[in-house]
């Protein structure tokens, strides 16, 4: 094999390379946003059900001493 060839075949795994990592850079993003919505998501629900348990919790005060 020539040099030519060999640098060809080494650039082209490089690009190849670059191009993985770019894909993964954005799975990871995906994923984290996934998770940061489910964060939020789970939050919410964790709030409407404590206020299912004791609906009446904090709805009325008391001003007479």
């Amino acid at each position: 094999m020539d040099i030519a060839a060999i640098s060809s075949m080494l650039s082209q795994s490089n690009v190849q390379q670059q191009a993985g990592i770019s894909v993964l850079k954005m799975a990871m993003g995906v994923a984290a946003s996934n998770g940061n919505s489910l964060v939020s998501m789970l939050s919410e629900a964790t709030k409407s059900m404590e206020l299912s348990v004791q609906p009446n919790l904090g709805a009325k005060i008391d001003l007479q001493a």
